[in-house]
């Protein structure tokens, strides 16, 4: 039955990402542990989600205790963003317990927690550092009531006044005891990853009573703005291109190799050795886009990115026809990359997406996130198409005559079309080449194609035809066959 049933309302917490991980947002007067070890960032998510959430029809309490008086906190705090110092002292409010937890009495820390509450009736209530009390009341030996009974009481306390609690503590780890996590609607833990040089914070929704929050290690970042909280890229329901819809790709002649253009909303991955031409390729599509009157945006990883060097790109991205994501952060996740390039797409309505390349993409990965790129990838290729947008990456192959492939990573199935440029060896020149080897739902050429790099970009030439072994290394000459025309089959 529905009749009757308890509404919950979901607050927003003021943190990109964080509600999306919850479930839709933070409960309403619910009882949640931030918890993780020191300078993970849990004092600075308690601080944005409570300026965010604090007005003067909902205040806040904010309870210090050990170690950290409030002036020595706000002065750091100012140097974020959110940061509102009209709300301080008007629907904020710093108390610090200092004085009352050092005696190990949890009774008297209790009984002061109860009259701030019953003064100033707050909707939000933090307590940092909670563990801090925990820790004093071990210590004292003369405490009247038991550290589960204060739990209890507190959590009581809250629910009685409807408001929503927030416990800050220095957890190590999930298998430390303690009764709150019990007590507790939602536990937050925040993490600290170290590996070499790379340092990654993540978070984790262990527990969020009466909603399906999403499960697994979320990365997070604190910036100037504060903390930015990235989900995983998961895929949307855009709708389905109109039937024959292509995209000119920009390169004379290989729109016909691939039956007509790439098919908006297909992921291309245009693999190839270093120096064949693959950014040269993926800045035509972008130059051709922008001829159109379409909007793009660019993830360049490149050391040196070619893209902006390349003929007329400059001007393109100072006349807002290409969008470019920063990628020069530290230790970045494919989940930070995913969420910057959905959030620049909507932002410029850009219907053509390029990431070159994956190479570079993958060594400015912190380490971490290495051992599962692939699985990475494939959730930002499918959220991409999920949205609607035409994506075109680029990768390096090497090129081993030995070892035929046509994508690195095993990353073949991830995208719906592939072209491989490769680099042959013809009386003693080193020529370029260039196939279509895949077009989901479309016919293409299979021919292997001579291409040249100008001035004026790619120019496809002719089939070289009268050889037989191109793709193993070794072209061998073979005897012209009666109605075989000279020359081969020429080009477009």
């Amino acid at each position: 039955m529905t009749a009757g049933r308890a509404t919950i309302e979901r607050l927003n917490t003021g943190v990109p990402g964080l509600d999306e991980v919850l479930g839709g947002g933070l409960p309403e007067f619910s009882f949640n542990i931030l918890a993780g070890p020191p300078g993970c960032g849990k004092t600075t998510l308690a601080h944005q989600a409570m300026f965010a959430l604090a007005s003067e029809a909902r205040p806040a309490l904010y309870f210090t205790v050990l170690g950290e008086p409030p002036l020595k906190m706000l002065r750091y705090m100012q140097q974020f963003d959110f940061f509102d110092a009209s709300k301080v002292g008007r629907s904020v409010h710093f108390i610090n317990l200092a004085d009352d937890t050092v005696t190990g009495d949890l009774d008297k820390v209790l009984a002061r927690i109860a009259a701030a509450v019953e003064a100033h009736a707050p909707a939000l209530v933090f307590v940092d550092s909670f563990r801090s009390v925990m820790l004093a009341s071990q210590g004292g030996g003369h405490s009247f009531l038991s550290l589960q009974q204060f739990v209890q009481q507190l959590g009581m306390l809250m629910t009685s006044w409807q408001a929503t609690s927030f416990l800050i503590g220095e957890y190590f780890a999930e298998a430390d005891p303690s009764p709150v996590f019990t007590v507790a609607d939602g536990l937050l833990w925040l993490r600290q990853s170290t590996q070499g040089n790379s340092v990654v914070r993540k978070l984790e929704v262990t527990k969020m009573r009466g909603q399906a929050s999403l499960p697994g290690l979320h990365t997070f970042r604190i910036g100037s703005a504060g903390i930015t909280v990235f989900p995983p890229a998961r895929a949307g329901l855009a709708p389905l291109p109109a039937a024959g819809a292509r995209l000119a790709m920009g390169v004379p002649g290989l729109d016909a190799l691939m039956g007509g253009g790439l098919p908006r909303g297909h992921s291309l991955l245009v693999s190839g050795p270093s120096g064949s031409g693959k950014t040269v390729l993926a800045s035509a599509f972008l130059a051709e886009g922008a001829r159109r009157g379409e909007t793009a945006v660019v993830a360049a990883f490149e050391p040196r990115p070619g893209l902006a060097r390349a003929p007329g790109m400059a001007e393109l991205i100072a006349g807002g026809q290409v969008a470019v994501v920063d990628t020069r952060g530290a230790n970045l996740s494919v989940d930070e990359i995913a969420s910057l390039l959905v959030a620049e797409i909507a932002r410029v309505g850009a219907s053509r997406v390029v990431i070159d390349s994956l190479s570079g993409f993958e060594l400015t990965l912190a380490p971490t996130f290495r051992d599962d790129f692939r699985e990475a990838l494939a959730r930002m290729v499918a959220a991409l198409a999920g949205i609607g947008a035409t994506l075109l990456m680029t990768s390096e192959l090497e090129d081993r005559y030995d070892d035929l492939r046509f994508s690195p990573y095993g990353t073949a199935f991830l995208t719906d079309a592939i072209v491989v440029q490769r680099y042959v060896e013809v009386d003693s020149r080193l020529l370029r080449m260039l196939a279509v080897v895949k077009l989901r739902g479309s016919a293409h050429s299979n021919e292997l194609r001579e291409f040249s790099i100008g001035d004026d970009g790619i120019r496809i030439g002719a089939r070289l035809a009268g050889f037989d072994g191109l793709l193993g290394g070794r072209p061998q000459r073979r005897k012209r066959l009666q109605g075989d025309p000279a020359g081969g089959a020429g080009g477009q």
